[in-house]
């Protein structure tokens, strides 16, 4: 199975400058793919919280309601739907990296996204990533398809990317992307496509793919654990869901079929000669995938 999304390989954003990475709850964040690819991200880096947005500002408590439990004391305690910013140092080339990981908020979006902005300024951030998941017909058989636009000309050019062509509602990536821009920070809008018969997270395989896609954006490779593995075995399980139901079983062949041709152009030597490189480079690094 390839973990791969289907997009030829990104050229690293050049330079050494603080790079925020942020993705939200929701809306924006089909199996949870994007959300759990930013806790990924913070776990293995060792991300360390500096800020955190508070969330009576921002968030209708009957929508995204607090949650009561045990603390680690014994003691009960309420967590609220929160913005959290970490951040992280990337081992191998040491450059800053900003998580920025909440729920997307109910109200007051445009004041929302100036205060996250206003702390990535006091970071440094010269450029903002914001990560999202929307549901598609695409086959869970395939590599994940992964998108990553601009709407920066000079970015584009820099990393030969489209501008993104969609018009229609938005969510907070849409937004806080068009704020950044407005601050003239550099942008890019990286979304995975995940299959929408299988829409109830986790997601494993999207979330890899995104990894894989962030790794090159930043020219830092990504330990990746027990990530390809639960990825297999989710591509297993739901296989085997298919194969008890001929009439899914008929619509993913219908979507495989629909994406082979689509593909056939890119399956060229210079995307195998890209396969290969990346495998040398992790088996060098020591990391999984």
């Amino acid at each position: 199975m390839s973990d791969e999304s289907t997009t030829p390989a990104t050229p690293a954003l050049p330079g050494s400058g603080t790079i925020l990475l942020a993705a939200f709850e929701g809306w924006n964040d089909a199996g949870s793919a994007a959300s759990q690819a930013l806790e990924h991200l913070h776990e293995v880096w060792g991300a360390e919280q500096v800020d955190e947005l508070d969330p009576e500002d921002y968030h209708d408590f009957q929508v995204n309601r607090p949650v009561i439990g045990l603390a680690a004391d014994g003691r009960r305690e309420i967590t609220w739907p929160s913005t959290a910013v970490a951040v992280a140092t990337a081992p191998r080339t040491g450059r800053r990296i900003v998580l920025v990981h909440g729920i997307e908020p109910s109200m007051r979006w445009r004041r929302y996204c100036g205060e996250l902005l206003d702390i990535a300024a006091g970071l440094q951030t010269e450029t903002v990533i914001t990560l999202g998941a929307l549901l598609a017909d695409v086959p869970h058989t395939r590599p994940i398809p992964v998108t990553l636009t601009s709407e920066d000309p000079a970015v584009r050019e820099l990393l030969d990317v489209e501008s993104n062509t969609y018009e229609g509602p938005t969510g907070i990536v849409g937004v806080l992307q068009h704020e950044a821009a407005a601050r003239e920070l550099r942008t890019l809008s990286l979304w995975a496509a995940v299959p929408h018969y299988v829409a109830h997270p986790p997601s494993p395989k999207a979330v890899l793919a995104m990894l894989h896609r962030i790794e090159q954006l930043i020219g830092e490779p990504v330990p990746l654990g027990d990530l390809p593995e639960d990825a297999a075995a989710w591509q297993d399980g739901v296989d085997e869901l298919a194969g008890e139901d001929s009439e899914i079983a008929e619509y993913v062949r219908q979507l495989e079929e629909a994406k082979d041709t689509a593909d056939l152009p890119e399956a060229s030597g210079e995307a195998i000669a890209q396969e290969f490189e990346r495998y040398l480079r992790r088996r060098d690094k020591g990391l999984g995938g």
